[in-house]
């Protein structure tokens, strides 16, 4: 398995810093944050989902600065982290051009939250989905969808529902056990299991649980190595399924600096990659 970081996990390192700390501390490949950073949050202090340095444009200039700084730090674009909702087939358009220039061979397509009445959504997001493939489809790029919580696939098992339709050489998941802390939590070998082929790309982060003011505990990010995501079980669980992917990390605890943070993540992922069974 290969290791990379999302650059939404690097808020306040500029692309240009970001691809050369991510190197030196030791990772193959880059997953780019690609979306508009609003003019009223740039004058803010940087943050994962509002005024985040580490982010690009998903325009043909910015995708061009992604293949070139990927490249000048010997890193591959593993996947692309764009910001497309259900029917926004103008992002879809914009997100492929983006990674056919990066040279991507996915990007990410999300789903609006999730508020109550399953089947009409689904079917929804469905026609979305052929629509997406349908401008996808003989470009060499692959859409992903993501397991996470507040959406239509919190869990290995309602992402392989929603894409049962379609052909896993159209559409695949990515595979995030941290949001699964928060909703749709199953065993990892049966959701993994059950994914089989559409499995495409996997996220590391991690969440635990505290008790809120109401008394009711509920889950915060926290590190790696300190949360209810069982990375050791949950690689264990890659292994046997033949998984030989990408290992992204997007750490959103800021319980280190993002420097400090890239460094630990990526000594503390190879250490548990080398505990594995070698005849796994």
């Amino acid at each position: 398995m290969k290791l990379g970081v999302f650059t939404v996990m690097l808020p306040d390192l500029t692309p240009e810093k970001a691809v050369g700390e991510i190197r030196a501390a030791g990772y193959d490949g880059v997953e780019w944050r690609v979306t508009h950073v609003p003019t009223e949050r740039r004058g803010e202090a940087p943050s994962f989902w509002g005024n985040n340095l580490c982010t690009l444009n998903p325009t043909e200039t910015d995708a061009e600065r992604a293949r070139v700084l990927a490249d000048s730090a010997g890193l591959k674009i593993p996947n692309l982290g764009t910001y497309v909702g259900l029917s926004e087939l103008d992002k879809v358009e914009a997100a492929l051009a983006f990674a056919k220039v990066a040279r991507s061979p996915h990007f990410r397509v999300g789903f609006s939250t999730f508020r109550g009445g399953y089947a009409e959504h689904a079917r929804a997001a469905q026609r979305f989905l052929e629509s997406v493939i349908n401008l996808t489809g003989g470009s060499g790029v692959k859409p992903l969808v993501e397991i996470h919580h507040g959406t239509l696939l919190p869990s290995a098992s309602l992402a392989h529902r929603l894409l049962s339709p379609f052909s896993p050489e159209e559409v695949g998941v990515i595979h995030d056990a941290g949001n699964m802390v928060f909703e749709g939590f199953e065993d990892y070998r049966l959701g993994l299991e059950l994914l089989g082929p559409y499995l495409a790309h996997v996220h590391l982060k991690n969440a635990r649980y505290a008790v809120g003011e109401s008394g009711v505990q509920r889950a915060e990010w926290s590190p790696l190595e300190d949360g209810a995501v069982d990375l050791p079980q949950l690689l264990d669980a890659l292994t046997a399924v033949g998984y030989n992917g990408w290992l992204v990390v997007e750490d959103f605890s800021a319980a280190r600096p993002s420097r400090e943070a890239l460094r630990h993540n990526s000594t503390y992922v190879k250490t548990l990659l080398a505990a594995l069974p070698v005849s796994a």
